[in-house]
């Protein structure tokens, strides 16, 4: 736990730097693939910095994590055995690999939408999207709508709030996760009943 919040402090420190843009792209694709931490807390260090570029930011976020998200779906068509493994691995859910498969035999784009937006690990998903040979453009539009769903919602609460918004994101980050995907199922339900 130490060393991933040790990570976690590196990350927040390059906010400051000249580089924070290069290190925000590399975390975002990154973590769709293997790092531990997600893009969040640096998306939320810039846009707190300079507030009339936090759309800019979340697009550039958003981006480079659908391209992240992409090479993990190649990973997991190519190199399930030599680098899926290993990383499912490393984060203890080699176990869960079967459980996501049932999940995308039975919700399909939905399982990546709500993996992508969640704080469940999107590199799971990712990976096995591609190993489990899901439709990658039904994966790349999934994983756009999410990702980009999540990080110009923090992009727009921090323009509008602040400062603030970004101890209150950090506290109820589950709790705001849970409702929207309420939220976004009721939608769909509620849209299948209509036009069915």
């Amino acid at each position: 736990m130490r060393s991933l919040r040790a990570l976690y402090g590196w990350v927040l420190s390059w906010a400051d730097s000249r580089y924070a843009l290069p290190a925000l792209i590399i975390v975002s694709a990154t973590e769709s693939v293997f790092f531990p931490i997600p893009p969040d807390p640096l998306l939320m260090a810039l846009a707190l910095s300079r507030p009339q570029r936090a759309y800019l930011y979340a697009a550039i976020c958003s981006a480079s994590s659908v391209l992240g998200g992409a090479l993990g779906y190649f990973i997991g068509i190519y190199l399930l055995k030599s680098v899926g493994e290993p990383i499912f691995a490393f984060y203890g859910v080699a176990d869960k690999y079967q459980i996501v498969q049932e999940y995308y035999r039975a919700y399909d784009a939905w399982a990546v939408g709500i993996a992508g937006f969640t704080p469940i690990p999107y590199k799971v998903f990712t990976i096995s999207a591609g190993a489990f040979h899901i439709d990658f453009w039904v994966f790349l539009i999934a994983s756009a709508l999410s990702r980009s769903a999540r990080f110009f919602i923090e992009a727009a609460l921090i323009h509008r709030f602040g400062p603030p918004i970004r101890s209150f994101i950090d506290r109820r980050f589950n709790l705001l996760t849970i409702l929207f995907i309420v939220l976004l199922l009721g939608g769909f339900l509620l849209f299948r009943g209509i036009f069915q």
